[in-house]
């Protein structure tokens, strides 16, 4: 489908992520960002093999690897004492098993790897989208200021509060009763936890905390997730507290207050996410990332099923021939639904079980994570390769 005219929706990951599979698929389109100028904004992401596999694919290997750290493993410990609960190996053994590695990586430098590849007059800036109509012929982008743009597909990467997620479904934030605290320290400031990589997490009674190295090492990326019933803003720029911050976490353990001390400053984000969508398109309309499946950030996987739902939807679209995006959208959408739908649970589910208070039920889990610590339970997740998926779904 060369001729086909794609207007994207954001060029935040998912969209340029899509407009660079695209751009391998003969597919040229077309992004509209709201942001007047792309600046580094968000703190660490966790990029993992399912993903890794497919931006080494789209020719972002050496760039990625370079801004990049592979940590060696991933641990779990007690709130209080530290105490090891369960350690995951990855580094060279989950490159041999999934084919692909696990990254830890600043948000904004995961970003500008994906800008690279995208030409710079197809990435439109200020374009604030305000509504999405659309004709059996073609959608329409509506633009603060009046500016219309035309196309035969719209693709909303819009975010968690998608204007483009209207044509399909209302939106319907479920409020999850946690707010995180997110932060970067120079790694200098905490050379325990950036020296010998690791993603580290600590559970405790209706909170816990996550750090990884970033930045080719040069900075300590965390999140701190506490219970509130006072804060509904999602912003990932609204400024946090760090003297409530650190008073939350007062009594837990050394390494954690040491880290939470040392960053000058903190965003703050109210946690929600939306009950899973039964179709991911409408007409010539379709949703990926956040503004399909807005998910909690407890299975690390909203970065990496965007970058999955791009992929697949440029495989579907390059596939078809120029009268069948209807099926197109649908095969995109089977592909989809039932991992994405799948994650969101899992990733709600998680913010029960890492915040049990301390008692039978956290010493049954506890007991759980220590016996389950290889890598293949994560084979379901990690070893996933949507391309593949992709050519099965022909036949």
């Amino acid at each position: 489908m060369p001729q086909m005219r794609v207007a994207v929706a954001g060029a935040g990951i998912a969209g340029l992520t899509l407009a660079v599979a695209l751009r391998r698929a003969g597919i040229d389109c077309h992004l509209y960002e709201q942001a007047e100028r792309l600046t580094e904004v968000g703190a660490g992401v966790q990029v993992t093999p399912n993903a890794t596999r497919l931006l080494h694919r789209l020719g972002l290997h050496e760039r990625l690897q370079a801004v990049a750290v592979a940590p060696r493993a991933i641990e779990m410990r007690r709130w209080d004492d530290g105490r090891l609960l369960q350690r995951t190996e990855l580094g060279d053994l989950c490159r041999r098993r999934f084919g692909a590695p696990y990254y830890t990586v600043h948000r904004a430098h995961l970003h500008g790897v994906l800008l690279s590849l995208v030409p710079p007059d197809r990435v439109h800036l200020g374009a604030r989208l305000t509504a999405v109509t659309q004709s059996a012929d073609e959608a329409r982008l509506h633009l603060s200021g009046g500016t219309t743009v035309t196309a035969e597909l719209v693709v909303g990467a819009d975010g968690i509060r998608s204007v483009v997620r209207e044509q399909i479904a209302a939106d319907r934030p479920r409020y999850s009763g946690q707010t995180i605290y997110r932060g970067l320290v120079p790694a200098h400031r905490v050379p325990l936890l950036a020296e010998d990589p690791r993603v580290r997490l600590w559970l405790g009674p209706d909170r816990h905390c996550v750090c990884y190295p970033v930045s080719s090492g040069r900075q300590v990326s965390f999140g701190a997730t506490v219970s509130a019933s006072d804060w509904r803003e999602e912003s990932w720029t609204a400024r946090g507290d760090g003297t409530e911050l650190a008073a939350a976490y007062a009594a837990w353990h050394p390494d954690v207050t040491r880290l939470i001390g040392a960053a000058d400053t903190v965003s703050r984000w109210a946690l929600h996410d939306r009950e899973s969508l039964d179709r991911l398109s409408a007409g010539r309309v379709a949703v990926i990332g956040d503004a399909a499946h807005p998910m909690l950030p407890f299975q690390a996987q909203g970065a990496n099923q965007a970058i999955e739902d791009a992929v697949v939807l440029a495989a579907c679209l390059a596939d078809a021939g120029p009268d069948d995006l209807g099926a197109a959208l649908r095969r995109y959408e089977r592909i989809r639904l039932p991992r994405t739908t799948r994650i969101q649970q899992r990733s709600r589910a998680n913010a029960a079980v890492f915040h049990l208070a301390d008692g039978d039920a956290q010493r049954r889990r506890d007991a759980s994570v220590q016996a389950s610590s290889g890598l293949e339970r994560h084979e379901w997740l990690f070893g996933y390769d949507p391309e593949q998926a992709t050519t099965t779904s022909r036949s």
